[in-house]
Order: C-alpha cells, then sequence, then structure tokens
C-alpha cells in the first residue's frame, strides 16, 4: 500500500512540473514566432541555441551550427527581398505534441503562414514547425527546428 501512495504522490508531483515544462518549452517557440512577426530579430535570435540545426522551404534549405539562427535571418532577408516578399506573419495553432523528457523537448505545431508576394497575397494554412529545444543555465533554447510548408 505504502509503494502505491508513493507512486501515486510521485505522479501529482510531477505532473504541474511536466506541465510547467512544457509551457516554458512552448514560450520559447512563441518568442521566436513572436520575434520574426514583429520584426524584432534580437528576440528571435535570443530563443535559439548558439548551435541550432534549421531545415526550411527556401535555398540554402539547410543552416546549421554557430550561428544559424542569424545566418537564417539574413538569407531569409535576401530571399524575401529578391521574391518580393513582406508582412510575413506566422500564426500558430494548438501544438499536436509538446514532449518533454528531462532537459529534451519536441514540439509539432500547425502552423500557418501569410505573406504579401509581389502585391499578392499568399497563404500557407496548413503548414508544420518542428521545433527541438534543449533547457540550459538560460531556460530553454531552440537546438532544431523544420518547417513543412503546405
Amino acid at each position: 500500500m505504502r509503494i502505491l501512495f508513493a507512486a501515486l504522490a510521485a505522479a501529482f508531483l510531477a505532473a504541474p512540473a511536466l506541465a510547467s515544462d512544457q509551457d516554458d518549452a512552448m514560450a520559447t517557440v512563441k518568442q521566436f514566432i513572436d520575434g520574426f512577426n514583429s520584426g524584432d530579430v534580437d528576440s528571435a535570435i535570443a530563443a535559439c541555441a548558439p548551435e541550432t540545426d534549421i531545415i526550411d522551404d527556401f535555398a540554402p534549405y539547410l543552416w546549421d551550427g554557430e550561428g544559424a539562427c542569424d545566418a537564417w535571418v539574413n538569407d531569409y532577408d535576401v530571399w524575401a527581398k529578391a521574391n518580393g516578399v513582406s508582412g510575413g506573419v506566422v500564426t500558430a495553432k494548438t501544438p499536436k505534441h509538446v514532449d518533454v523528457v528531462g532537459d529534451d523537448a519536441y514540439v509539432v505545431l500547425p502552423v500557418s503562414y501569410e505573406y504579401m508576394m509581389k502585391g499578392k497575397k499568399v497563404s500557407e494554412p496548413n503548414s508544420l514547425l518542428t521545433v527541438v529545444l534543449q533547457r540550459s543555465d538560460e531556460g530553454w533554447r531552440i537546438a532544431g527546428w523544420a518547417w513543412s510548408k503546405d
């Protein structure tokens, strides 16, 4: 009986911690998205770990290692200017997964992406943002993300 009580107590105590970890990991993802949407590059980049792996749908498609988030931002700006893209907004929907195991988190987030391209509205309503985060002394940071467009 004591073992059962101890197991139940541990489960009840762990549940709030897990929910908090999930919320904290999602707050970092939200920081990145909000920084992108508002043009606050510093805030978006601050959500990234120093070394990050990124897969996105524009060339060169892969950014990895130290400074990858900075390089992605620069390449996104070049791509956007070359293609007449402006006003990009990512809207997050209800996450499909927010899995936390220790200091690692995995998030699968349905998103929509809307922007203007050469004066015409473009919408990617059913895209996915998959994010891997790692907890550090500074909190949760994005160690990798992949964008899959609609």
